[in-house]
């Protein structure tokens, strides 16, 4: 699908957008790896990071990195995660809801929310809370980077509606760590979604041919 069209006229407005890093990741360490990112958006929209309220037991260990966190974990009794996970119970989805709440409540308002593997997935549920009438969750449009489905049955409910909040989906063609396939899945759940793919694999691409589409999507909500 094409990109929306800018509005027409100078648009002046900075977005303020709220992001969600990955699993492994907390809002340092994605900041570190979304530089190219804020860069290249930086007259169209201001970045503000948040960690997940989970820490991954296991990773902080064996100290190999710095405070690694989740968003929720599939396995509750390991305090792990895997997408690929099919299961029954999952474990800290409410912490990590109230925590971006208070994010929307002290850090914003948040014109739009983006987020990348696993915070990719967690924003869809919010695009679905917020379709929901859920008064926590303000915002205009989603950006959701490699994101997917979770495949736990007590998230089944997230998916049951068609979502109108307006989205962009990015994956890569060869991501490797969640598949392109999981993310079209993903976005078919979304009304009219705007699909950008990558011949790249798990990471946010900003080269010129990605510009061309975050560009007008972002400026058709400017004002």
């Amino acid at each position: 699908m094409s990109a929306p069209t800018a509005r027409s006229g100078s648009c002046t407005q900075v977005l303020r957008i709220l992001a969600l890093h990955g699993y492994w990741q907390n809002e340092h360490s994605f900041w570190e790896r979304t530089g190219s990112l804020r860069k290249n958006l930086k007259n169209r929209a201001e970045i503000v990071m948040i960690s997940a309220p989970l820490t991954i037991p296991e990773l902080a260990a064996d100290g190999q990195r710095e405070d690694p966190r989740g968003w929720w974990f599939s396995d509750p009794e390991k305090s792990t995660f895997n997408a690929m996970d099919e299961t029954k119970l999952c474990a800290g989805l409410e912490e990590s809801l109230d925590t971006v709440a208070k994010a929307f409540s002290e850090l914003g308002p948040f014109n739009g929310i983006l987020g990348f593997s696993q915070g990719a997935a967690f924003v869809a549920m919010l695009c679905a809370l917020k379709q929901g009438g859920d008064p926590r969750f303000q915002f205009d449009f989603a950006i959701l980077v490699a994101g997917f489905k979770s495949r736990a049955s007590e998230h089944a409910h997230f998916y049951k509606g068609p979502i109108t909040v307006p989205s962009l989906h990015v994956f890569g063609e060869t991501d490797r760590v969640i598949p392109g396939e999981m993310s079209q899945d993903l976005a078919t759940h979304f009304v009219n979604p705007v699909l950008l793919t990558h011949p790249g694999g798990h990471y946010i691409p900003v080269c010129a041919a990605q510009k061309k589409v975050y560009f007008p999507f972002l400026d058709s909500f400017r004002k």
